[in-house]
């Protein structure tokens, strides 16, 4: 499994619902659409930063999703609005727990 995360500094926060609308609306189905896709999760934190968590089943399918943001954030015109490129990293993941305890 390989994670993606992208931080988003400087987003407008006066915009903020319409852009988490938006990701759930059409970002998150696009998402879905990809082969490999395990899961989105998008992280609102304080003073315009926004924060998302991608996972795919290989590293390609991960690189892919990159690719597509980009297009849905131009797509979306929401260049003014998330003004600057994301902080981006992008590995396999080598520990995890998903809440559930193992049986033994």
């Amino acid at each position: 499994m390989h994670a993606t995360i992208r931080r988003y500094d400087g987003v407008d926060t006066t915009r903020m619902n319409e852009v988490v609308g938006k990701v759930n609306n059409t970002l998150v189905p696009q998402l879905r659409e990809l082969p490999g896709f395990s899961g989105y999760y998008l992280l609102e934190a304080d003073n315009g930063v926004l924060s998302s968590f991608g996972l795919f089943e290989t590293s390609e399918q991960a690189d892919e999703s990159k690719t597509l943001v980009t297009k849905w954030i131009s797509d979306e015109n929401f260049n003014s609005v998330i003004p600057n490129a994301p902080k981006i990293t992008s590995g396999k993941v080598v520990a995890h727990s998903d809440g559930i305890p193992a049986l033994v």
